[in-house]
């Protein structure tokens, strides 16, 4: 059986190469982008299994414009998406509460950083599920 493969759309490089060795190291594929604005394209050329991926980057919205771009496509609407960003202290706007609101905040599930590497592994593998 092939690995389950995982997409990280992150602005920040050290974030993405700590959170890369650690998936990689339980058996995951991860690719990423480090721009919003190409993520689409990349994620249909990797194909993953699950979206990692921030909330601010180029933009203050990009990680909300992106779940809502990606849910809203039909290739990619059944991808769970993990939102994995620092919002929280960065504007003190909390919005694990609306995580799921297909509207709104289409991700399947929203974690504050930092996450610890035995959570995000316990994390993404309740995602993946049987996927």
């Amino acid at each position: 059986m092939s690995a389950k493969k995982i997409f990280i759309v992150d602005d920040d490089i050290d974030y993405i190469n700590g959170t890369k060795v650690v998936l990689e190291s339980v058996g995951y594929e991860v690719g990423y982008i480090t721009s919003p604005k190409e993520a689409v394209e990349n994620i249909e050329r990797f194909g993953p299994d699950l979206i990692i991926m921030d909330v601010m980057m180029e933009k203050m919205s990009d990680g909300f414009d992106l779940s809502r771009e990606v849910k809203n496509d039909d290739r990619f609407k059944d991808i769970p998406i993990m939102m994995v960003t620092a919002v929280g202290d960065e504007t003190g706007f909390h919005f694990s509460a609306e995580a799921g609101d297909r509207a709104w905040l289409p991700v399947d599930d929203f974690i504050e950083k930092p996450i610890s590497p035995d959570e995000l592994i316990t994390k993404v593998a309740g995602l993946l599920g049987n996927r």
